[in-house]
């Protein structure tokens, strides 16, 4: 959740260790902090609260150095403050920064008070600092105390840490949490995303789980958990400014909702052929493996695994292939059954999302056929650990409420479905109808974004209520707690989905004038169905904003009825996503909260 950066320079690295912050404050921000070496002292600097006060701080102190730490926080242990933020020290020589959990920290911390050491923080991560020192003081060097220091500790992390008395090393420890080197112009550096520092070079190393490495400004060193040298591949990532800046929009989220048909074409690109899905999609073989896959299981979580829910029904309906689906976080604990040849499919944004690292993990020690990753970076830990994979190539995705990366992880998922049912040879006439429907998906984006005036009139009244409920059926019931999942992220508005077929075993008891009810109806074979449903909302006088199709038509006494553009029944999840999005958007916009950085929660789940 944490993001660190590390540079070891020939020029003032304090900027852009700051700037390098900023870009990853999607990772956290309840404090910040820099450790910079100067001589023979470390200008240490935290701040409670975004890295904008750090920065404000920096300007205000100037220190400079050629080395340096720094640290955006997302609390785990202990409460937000600046007595916990990063970077932490030991005796005033050794300083960390650090993410992830050390699971062992009670144990850990208890040894080191009798050796001495006193605590200043409630976290976990500073007995690093304190265990570092500890091995520093028996006479062994930097690289070997952290080795040592590894052996203690249980847990997943990323480590950065400088010693007082080398202004010229920082060393790095990497296991369960990214962290990775980039090649710079007379500098080296370090961060736990390439977005820190893509501004400075396009060549990064990616760290393996036991890593302990070294930079300078000199160059860099590699050690495998043997304490052996180790050669990592350099992968080039280009990552432009725009990609990572507003531009012209007042948030993040706003831009990356009207990004979504460009972000939909790049998905489809190259992966659709003539009237079918192209072969291999998924690496070289995968067409092979799909034909001896009988059952599929998904894990992912939060907007990712709503995804999955909307793919089961595909995966039924074109693959006539059986879906199991979990929480990533709770998967592990269920002693799950692998039936013969299932397919393990895993969804995340990042690809580092802590609970589907280990559920992925946990798996491959079961008798799955294969394992299969849907993300949006091809250089995590999930891309590099699946033996499958499919990247959403949506871009980077700053705002912390995933918009362009659910509905490209949408599209890569029907694309998963149709490489399925073309490996299986069934379905050809459904899969035709399908991939001609996929190549007007950018277009019918881009006209479900014009009823940005529609919804505009509607959020004012959704703005000043304190709770809300969605509604859908079939595969519009996830598509309904993705809405409601984006409303109380980002307008902090209690929203709860439901099946609109169960309202009458529970959730009517709820309906009064003040809750408002947002439906989901397009045309289908329950359609009427689901109309009978809402009038049951109308009839308690609840007020129901219904997006629709045209064929549907119903008087309502209060709301509203906003007509969807026509698309392909199975690609409408897509199309009925968007403006849930927008409506979220507008609502949080009203209500005056932070949408890009919403309180306690981060983009990047990297602890579970």
């Amino acid at each position: 959740m944490c993001g660190i950066i590390a540079a070891a320079s020939n020029r003032n690295v304090g900027k852009l260790l700051v700037q390098g912050l900023h870009k990853m404050e999607y990772r956290g921000y309840d404090s910040a902090g820099i450790a910079l070496h100067q001589d023979n002292q470390i200008a240490h600097l935290r701040t409670l609260g975004k890295v904008k006060l750090l920065e404000d701080k920096m300007i205000q102190e100037k220190p400079k150095s050629k080395l340096g730490i720094a640290h955006t926080r997302w609390a785990t242990h202990g409460e937000p403050s600046e007595e916990n933020a990063h970077p932490h020290q030991s005796k005033d020589r050794v300083y960390i920064v650090h993410n992830g959990i050390i699971e062992n920290y009670i144990e850990l911390k208890d040894y080191l008070k009798t050796e001495g050491y006193s605590f200043t923080s409630q976290t976990d991560s500073e007995l690093i600092a304190h265990m570092l020192d500890f091995f520093l003081s028996k006479g062994n060097s930097i690289i070997d105390s952290m080795y040592l220091t590894k052996e203690k500790l249980d847990g997943a992390y990323a480590i950065a840490a400088v010693d007082k008395e080398d202004n010229s090393n920082i060393v790095l420890a990497r296991n369960k949490s990214p962290l990775l080197i980039g090649i710079g112009t007379d500098e080296f550096l370090a961060a736990s995303d390439p977005l820190a520092i893509g501004q400075l070079t396009n060549e990064f190393i990616f760290l393996e789980d036991g890593d302990v490495a070294q930079i300078s400004a000199e160059g860099f060193t590699i050690y495998d958990s043997n304490k052996k040298e180790a050669s990592r591949e350099i992968t080039k990532i280009d990552i432009s400014d725009q990609a990572t800046s507003k531009g012209e929009f007042k948030h993040f989220m706003e831009k990356e909702i009207y990004e979504q048909p460009q972000a939909i074409l790049n998905t489809i690109d190259g992966r659709v052929g003539g009237d079918d899905v192209l072969d291999n999609i998924f690496g070289l073989g995968s067409s092979d493996i799909f034909k001896k896959v009988k059952r599929i299981q998904v894990v992912a979580c939060g907007t990712s695994l709503h995804a999955g829910r909307v793919a089961a029904n595909w995966f039924s309906s074109i693959s006539e292939l059986p879906t199991q689906i979990d929480y990533a976080s709770e998967y592990r604990y269920r002693n799950p059954h692998v039936d013969e040849d299932s397919l393990l499919v895993t969804i995340s944004q990042s690809g580092e999302t802590a609970d589907t690292l280990a559920a992925l993990r946990y798996a491959k020690e079961k008798n799955y056929l294969s394992t299969l990753t849907i993300c949006n970076v091809p250089t995590s830990s999930l891309a590099r650990e699946s033996d499958y994979s499919i990247f959403t190539n949506a871009g980077p995705e700053i705002g912390v409420a995933s918009t362009k990366a659910f509905t490209t992880q949408l599209a890569a998922l029907m694309l998963l479905a149709l490489s399925l049912a073309k490996s299986r040879n069934i379905n050809p006439k459904l899969r035709t109808r399908v991939i001609t429907a996929m190549r007007s998906l950018p277009d019918t984006i881009e006209e479900t974004l014009k009823l940005k005036d529609a919804i505009l009139e509607i959020a004012p009244e959704i703005a000043n209520k304190d709770n809300a409920l969605f509604l859908g059926r079939g595969i519009f019931y996830p598509i309904a707690k993705e809405g409601a999942l984006k409303l109380k992220e980002i307008s902090y508005i209690h929203a709860e989905a439901y099946p609109a077929g169960e309202l009458k075993h529970g959730p009517l008891a709820l309906i009064d004038e003040n809750i408002p009810v947002i439906a989901l109806a397009p045309e289908s074979e329950i359609a009427e169905k689901l109309v009978s449903n809402l009038e049951e909302v109308k009839a308690r006088g609840g007020t129901l904003y219904v997006f629709s199709d045209p064929s549907i038509s119903m008087d309502l006494k209060s709301g509203k009825l906003i007509n969807m553009p026509k698309c392909d029944f199975l690609l409408t999840p897509i199309i009925y996503t968007i403006p849930l999005q927008i409506l979220s958007y507008e609502v949080a916009l009203l209500r005056g909260t932070d949408i890009d950085q919403p309180r306690n929660l981060a983009k990047s789940v990297t602890v579970e």
